[in-house]
């Protein structure tokens, strides 16, 4: 028997070498199959490695997933208009759809529509699949999309997409699967705005979600705000083979040390969100890998506007002055990050200002800012947290540099418990932390626009505001980018966000674990990961 070579090895043999693996054959047990078949060892090396790789991008159904997140709250919600935190997020994306969602190029993709049409960018039609039932049966129709947006237009509904949803006139039901949306002003950015994680759809005339009844991938089995999450496969999901997971556990674990070791004991799959300091002993362990992406999430020093010492003249200039960014990037985040510019528009997008300039590090002009708001010597509380990524290391940095010019930060460290509902957006110098959003309009509308329900720094603009609405209904690019270069200048210039770099999110797991890529929308593949990823039998 003549030795057989790679180039007359066919798809059939392949199939014969994967089965075999998945019935649990050794390699020694692969290699005598291949010699049996007169495939010679050199050969049969590279048979069995391309086998074995393929196998494992192959999706295994079965098995109980255990991941934790960061941050977490006993204010932890299941309604999706309400959501904020990353636990919300992978809870609401496991047990809801979108109309729309975003792949890992950023494009649009069609979830529960068919298709999002419109002439003028200003009157939309929503085409809806058929047969999409809700986990308690209920059957996907027009009115439970036209509910579920009207939601946000509620304010007793406390949407945290208000400011962007009241761009929606006119919402309604025109046939049992067609859905007219009708805007202020024309925005082609629609489809993309329907695939954030706040336009889940629920079912028409909810008010209670304490059952997460969605047409989502998987079904809630229970629930504890603040601890964690159970949930089950839908065996009748909408989409092609459903979830390859039969159940999954979500919970939070806020200090880091004690994630990654929960994941290196295998307690736990998946370890979100991880630092670069953590990374080394991560690659030093078998048996776990990491998933990075670059998306456009940042950590924010916030100082508000309304509240000493924001009010005075030239101390929000001052401290973007004295973060030295490069030593943040190299010595906290390792080199995963990209040099900021105090604005929210990342490098990556499209519209992004890559003309305005960061920051350079000036601790002598900050020295005379801070002289001359009568501020030099003071001493100034600076909140952070855990919660809030890499905040703590960043004010100590600040810090630092503040104590060789005369400048006192005290460093106020809150536990990530409560973070959230008791610093953010109310101390008067505290720390933020903003997931990716997919366009500039939703990140001003959501953190800059004068009635902004994130107004981090309480910045407030008419001149802002007015162009907002402007490049909202600007359809042509080289025109609207315009629009959006000058107002990133001013949020620079303007506002109390200090946005020293944009965060490369690294995500630890199991390598039992496939699946798992980047996203515009975050780590944990855009918080979406439960639908996706699959465990080896």
């Amino acid at each position: 028997m003549t030795n057989r070579d790679i180039t007359n090895w066919t798809l059939a043999d392949d199939a014969m070498v994967a089965n075999a693996l998945r019935r649990g054959a050794t390699r020694r047990d692969i290699f005598r199959l291949l010699l049996a078949g007169g495939v010679g060892l050199a050969a049969g090396g590279t048979i069995l490695a391309r086998a074995t790789s393929a196998l494992a991008e192959t999706p295994v159904r079965g098995g109980h997933m255990r991941a934790a997140g960061w941050s977490s709250s006993t204010s932890d919600t299941l309604d999706p208009a309400k959501a904020s935190l990353s636990t919300d997020y992978v809870r609401c994306c496991a047990l809801y759809n979108r109309l729309t969602f975003l792949d890992e190029a950023g494009k649009v993709q069609m979830e529960l529509a068919e298709a999002i049409e419109s002439d003028d960018a200003k009157v939309w039609t929503v085409k809806l699949k058929s047969g999409v039932t809700f986990h308690d049966g209920k059957t996907l129709s027009a009115d439970d999309v036209a509910f579920s947006l009207r939601r946000h237009l509620d304010k007793a509904v406390g949407s945290k997409v208000n400011s962007i949803a009241k761009q929606m006139v006119g919402i309604k039901a025109t046939g049992p699967l067609t859905v007219q949306v009708t805007l202020q002003a024309a925005n082609a950015d629609l489809p993309t705005i329907l695939a954030m994680h706040h336009f889940m759809i629920v079912a028409d005339g909810t008010t209670d979600f304490s059952a997460g009844n969605g047409t989502g991938a998987f079904k809630l089995e229970s629930f504890e705000p603040g601890v964690k999450s159970n949930m089950l496969r839908y065996e009748n999901y909408f989409k092609p083979g459903g979830a390859h997971l039969d159940s999954f556990e979500y919970f939070a674990i806020p200090d880091e040390t004690a994630r990654v070791n929960a994941l290196l004991s295998g307690d736990i799959h998946l370890a979100a969100s991880i630092k670069p300091q953590s990374m080394r002993l991560v690659e030093s362990q078998s048996g776990v890998d990491l998933v990075k992406s670059t998306s456009g999430n940042y950590t924010d020093l916030n100082m508000r506007l309304d509240m000493s010492p924001g009010d005075k003249a030239g101390f929000i200039e001052g401290v973007k002055c004295l973060l030295n960014r490069e030593l943040i990037k190299k010595s906290i985040m390792r080199g995963l990050a990209e040099v900021a510019n105090d604005q929210p528009i990342p490098p990556m997008n499209a519209y992004h200002n890559a003309e305005l300039a960061p920051r350079a590090y000036d601790p002598e002009k900050a020295r005379s800012l801070f002289k001359k708001a009568g501020l030099l010597g003071q001493a100034i509380p600076v909140v952070a947290s855990e919660a809030a990524s890499a905040s703590v290391e960043m004010a100590t940095v600040l810090q630092q540099a503040g104590s060789e010019i005369g400048m006192k930060f005290e460093i106020q460290r809150e536990p990530s418990d409560g973070y959230w509902s008791n610093y953010w957006l109310k101390a008067p110098v505290h720390f933020g932390n903003i997931n990716p959003r997919p366009t500039p309009d939703i990140l001003f509308s959501l953190l800059y626009d004068s009635t902004a329900p994130w107004n981090e720094s309480h910045y407030k603009s008419s001149k802002f505001d007015s162009m907002l609405a402007e490049a909202r209904g600007e359809l042509d690019f080289a025109k609207r980018k315009a629009i959006y270069d000058e107002m990133q200048v001013m949020v620079s210039n303007e506002a109390g966000t200090a946005i020293p770099v944009f965060l490369s999110n690294v995500d630890a797991k199991t390598t039992r674990l496939h699946g798992l890529k980047p996203n515009p929308l975050g780590g944990q593949m855009g918080y979406a990961m439960a639908e996706y990823v699959w465990l080896d039998a």
